[in-house]
């Protein structure tokens, strides 16, 4: 079993957004995104508490935003149906991309970027070039039978999840899709770093750890509570522990191999922490819950 070190609050910081839809690390974590119900995206330094800069440009809640591998540009997702590029430095969006027939609740880039992947309550996973000025999708994905609730992708994976208790992994290189009923509404889904498993994130309150390549379940991760809410789970830069939000105000550190909690860390008093992300190569997670953003990390020792 890994030790975990404590971890502790670094930093607490008021988004004035309303209410935080998402929140992401860029590709190196030396910054994040809030995405929130008051239709904008801002863009932090969590490190050191400051707002970088504000886009504004969606009619309605930005569900998800992406960084992109050089951190350039974002791509975010709202509930306006519409998929916006923006120009990280000016903030101006060069890009309106409107291929879905409802909400856009997830949204990633492809490893070098040239890509989105977009998840939508429209049942589609739609593929738009963000290079050319195409304004249709290249490629839509038609297989769920219900709302997208979230995608993972890497250099030849498209993972999905979605309300209809399926996973889907798409191998791009091969053309083919593997799709595996969980029997239970799949709110978010999360891979290991090896690329080896995935880690679901579903309604009655558990967690899932699956192999990837044989559909196995590994483990079942209990303890936090899901409620109505959506969710979210992240594994730690050394694939130890399994992370999730709860409910309860709560975020569970939970072993990989023993499946025990380890930890809880206190957001707040029963306010739901429905999005989080970890830092991809440091002990450093930020947890979402209501208007605030939490960074956690281990105390630097004083000199």
């Amino acid at each position: 079993m890994f030790e975990l070190t404590k971890i502790t609050t670094l930093a607490t910081i008021k988004c004035k957004q309303q209410a935080i839809r998402a929140v992401r690390f860029n590709v190196d974590g030396s910054y994040c995104l809030t995405c929130g119900a008051d239709k904008k995206i801002k863009l932090w330094n969590p490190h050191r508490q400051l707002l970088l800069k504000t886009y504004g440009g969606h009619a309605n809640e930005v569900l998800d935003a992406a960084g992109s591998c050089d951190s350039s540009q974002i791509i975010s997702g709202s509930a306006d149906k519409s998929v916006i590029l923006w120009d990280v430095t000016t903030g101006q969006p060069l890009r309106r991309y409107r291929g879905h027939a409802s909400s856009v609740t997830c949204i990633k880039y492809n490893e070098e970027s040239t890509m989105a992947v977009s998840g939508s309550i429209d049942n589609t996973v739609c593929f738009w070039d963000v290079l050319s000025r195409r304004q249709e999708p290249v490629q839509v994905l038609k297989d769920a039978k219900d709302t997208i609730t979230s995608i993972q992708v890497t250099d030849h994976e498209v993972l999905t999840t979605s309300v209809d208790c399926h996973v889907r992994l798409y191998d791009i290189r091969m053309g083919k899709m593997t799709s595996d009923y969980i029997g239970h509404i799949v709110t978010f889904g999360s891979l290991t770093k090896d690329g080896q498993c995935y880690i679901l994130s579903c309604n009655n309150s558990t967690v899932k750890l699956f192999d990837k390549e044989s559909g196995e379940l590994l483990n079942t991760f209990t303890g936090h509570e899901t409620k109505d809410y959506s969710i979210e789970n992240a594994v730690n830069e050394k694939d130890s522990h399994i992370i999730s939000g709860s409910a309860t105000g709560e975020v569970f550190y939970y072993d990989l191999i023993s499946s025990t909690c380890v930890q809880k860390l206190k957001h707040s008093d029963n306010r739901p922490v429905v999005s989080l992300t970890h830092h991809p190569s440091d002990n450093c997670l930020i947890t979402a819950c209501e208007d605030e953003i939490k960074l956690w990390g281990v105390q630097a020792m004083e000199e």
